[in-house]
């Protein structure tokens, strides 16, 4: 398991929010921790460490008056250590290229590749063309109904058809460097992680997957090692000092280093 950091840009800002408050109407979201700080700072932070495969998220759509100021703070992170962020946030296959040559590793597409509720099987053939398998992060991030858990699109609030399995897995695997996968229910809580979803996650584990969402003390730690199978990499954000929470950033690092 490693310790996967993160900058999350809303508004211009560094903040920690609660994943299912975020409405693009208004640009509106429940926050946890507004820093002071840029996104090059924690960018920084986090090349001294030797912290790689991290990301930053662009979390303004489009079309949103903030939407060019939170572009630049990714572009800063980016600037600030290259090549050891992953950047997502509003990628396609047209401007996926933009960041990559910016200074990211890889991309993060989550609604470009899952339009009208199901996988555009289109769009993920032109995104594998225009960056290549290997800098390409499959955003999965869910939410709970009562069978299981579906991808979740529109920075997490619009449902899809598509549940996360293993065949669903299986197959976008051949498209994907990596998987990163919030769930979105807890994410911003500190309050717990998703159990079910990492014993499924874990169960699986072809390739790297990156769980977010819950995590708010190393007993969770503990317990997303153990139900993962030690298969799963992890982001913590509102628990971690850094954005006003009481896991410390440094005993974070060294418990990973440990396991």
């Amino acid at each position: 398991m490693e310790f996967r950091p993160c900058i999350d840009i809303h508004n211009g800002k560094v903040k920690q929010i609660v994943g299912s408050s975020l409405k693009d109407e208004g640009n509106k979201a429940k926050e946890n921790y507004v820093s002071e700080r840029d996104s090059a700072f924690y960018a920084g932070l986090y090349k001294r460490d030797g912290l790689k495969g991290g990301h930053v998220i662009l979390l303004n759509p489009a079309g949103s008056e903030y939407y060019e100021a939170a572009k630049e703070q990714v572009l800063s992170a980016l600037l600030a250590y290259p090549k050891g962020l992953q950047a997502g946030g509003g990628i396609h296959a047209e401007n996926a290229e933009e960041f990559l040559a910016a200074g990211a590793s890889h991309v993060i597409v989550t609604s470009y590749v899952f339009s009208n509720g199901k996988v555009n099987y289109t769009n993920l053939e032109k995104l594998k063309h225009a960056v290549g398998r290997e800098h390409l992060v499959l955003d999965l991030s869910c939410r709970k109904r009562e069978d299981g858990y579906y991808i979740v699109t529109d920075r997490w609030q619009k449902f899809t058809e598509e549940k996360i399995t293993f065949s669903l897995l299986d197959y976008l695997m051949d498209y994907a460097d990596e998987f990163l996968i919030h769930a979105a229910d807890v994410e911003g809580k500190a309050a717990g992680i998703e159990r079910e979803l990492a014993v499924l996650l874990g169960n699986w584990g072809k390739i790297p997957i990156t769980y977010a969402g819950g995590v708010g003390s190393f007993e969770d730690l503990d317990l997303l090692k153990e139900t993962g199978r030690n298969r799963l990499n992890v982001t913590i954000g509102s628990a971690l000092d850094l954005f006003g929470g009481s896991m410390e950033y440094q005993k974070v690092i060294d418990y990973m280093r440990a396991t």
